[in-house]
């Protein structure tokens, strides 16, 4: 299946619509460039959000009133858990995240400098850092995005035959709308899932892979068939 890096901008992966944090994409091109950006967009977002639906826990850390947190998570801000959200048993959002509405962090699962569109799941056991997951995005038991290459050098995205020089030490992956994870994967730094894709457990991703694709392992991946 073709792909390229113009299945890597955000106006191909994400339904701006489905977050809170839609004006941090304002003059982007691709939703990596929002990572460093996302501290200060918390802070600034926190402080102007309705005291009707949100309250300040902590520092710099606003969480919704309809949010359903368990007394073991831990929460540093800056933070924002929107409504509806649950946050499970154990969990640890280390700072630098939005949670979408409606969305799931499950029990023992860390977020670092992450934003969660509404309604992913990251529902067992999962690290996700420097991410973008895109609406309904979910990641199975276990999987985990890789946010720092091993030599520690910038990372790139591959998408095909083209390139794109982040110029960025710690980035993991972006999912798209509707991407389903596999088991115990790991999304190697630099990785971009188009929406509406399958990644088959136990798969190792590292490239950008197309919409609506079924990724079984690297240099094997089907078209979905739409019934």
């Amino acid at each position: 299946m073709e792909c390229n890096l113009e299945m890597c901008k955000i106006k191909n992966l994400y339904t701006l619509d489905e977050t809170i944090a839609r004006d941090i994409f304002d003059g982007a091109e691709y939703p990596w460039e929002v990572l460093p950006k996302i501290r200060s967009f918390i802070m600034e977002l926190g402080a102007g959000l309705s005291g009707d639906e949100y309250e300040k826990r902590g520092e710099d850390v606003w969480i919704a009133k309809s949010a359903r947190i368990a007394p073991t998570a831990h929460i540093s801000g800056p933070a924002i858990i929107g409504k509806e959200a649950e946050v499970r048993h154990c969990a640890f959002i280390r700072g630098s995240v939005i949670v979408g509405e409606g969305a799931v962090v499950g029990n023992s699962t860390e977020l670092k400098n992450v934003i969660l569109f509404n309604k992913v799941q990251v529902p067992h056991y999962n690290y996700v850092g420097d991410s973008v997951l895109g609406y309904r995005a979910h990641m199975g038991a276990g999987s985990i995005t890789s946010n720092v290459k091993s030599d520690k050098t910038p990372v790139v995205v591959k998408a095909g035959r083209e390139r794109y020089e982040t110029g960025l030490k710690k980035f993991g992956a972006m999912l798209g709308d509707c991407v389903e994870v596999g088991c115990g994967s790991v999304l190697n730094p630099g990785t971009v899932i188009g929406p509406n894709t399958n990644i088959y457990p136990l798969s190792s991703v590292r490239e950008a892979v197309p919409a609506g694709s079924i990724y079984k392992k690297q240099g094997e991946v089907a078209e979905k068939i739409w019934r």
